[in-house]
């Protein structure tokens, strides 16, 4: 967990206001929306020149050890893993969504979003690979709204806490160990339906 998420066409709309910069200087650059998955270049918002900004970043770390990335680090033990501990000092990013995706034991795909927000902002760090830019998303215990499906969820932030995971070092520690918001839920198999276009 988390190894989906979903960017819908109101999420698209903020994210494409965000990224208007980008395209300017990029010249419309390609990014997925709808759903995403691993290894996909998508927007996030990161620090560049003591500002906030968006930034197109493929989603996972290498894995050296075996094919496929790296999509999530574990926000109680971050600090330990060496691959993460100098992106959580120096690259911390956030990543904007609509919700994301999480699997029961039967194999029935939940979808997660926000109660009082329009936008879900996960909590990120990333680096650089040879030139190529690459994120992770951390995750931490589930609250009451996922635990029954998933015993991980990712770390979500507030609108107001975006610049503080980004820029303030002193409320790194504290933001790690905080309880994310509670969500609502969605899926086919409980007959409830949401739109996805």
């Amino acid at each position: 967990m988390c190894g989906r998420y979903y960017v819908d066409d109101e999420t698209s709309r903020e994210i494409q206001k965000i990224v208007a910069e980008l395209d300017k200087k990029l010249n419309k650059p390609k990014y997925k929306t709808g759903e995403i998955y691993p290894t996909n270049d998508v927007p996030i918002l990161v620090a560049k020149n003591k500002s906030i900004e968006a930034d197109i970043l493929k989603w996972g770390f290498p894995n050296f050890k075996s094919r496929g990335a790296i999509i999530n680090a574990c926000s109680e033990t971050i600090f330990e893993k060496k691959m993460f501990r100098e992106s959580l000092v120096s690259r911390r990013c956030v990543v904007p969504a609509s919700g994301f995706f999480e699997w029961n034991t039967n194999k029935e795909k939940i979808y997660f979003t926000p109660k009082d927000e329009s936008i879900m902002y996960m909590a990120g760090v990333f680096n650089i690979y040879d030139s190529d830019a690459r994120f992770v998303i951390l995750t931490t215990g589930a609250n009451s709204s996922i635990s029954d499906v998933h015993n991980r969820m990712p770390l979500l932030l507030s609108n107001s806490q975006i610049e503080s995971w980004i820029f303030d070092d002193m409320q790194t520690q504290t933001i790690l160990n905080q309880i994310p918001y509670l969500l609502n839920r969605s899926s086919d198999f409980e007959q409830q339906t949401f739109d996805l276009f």
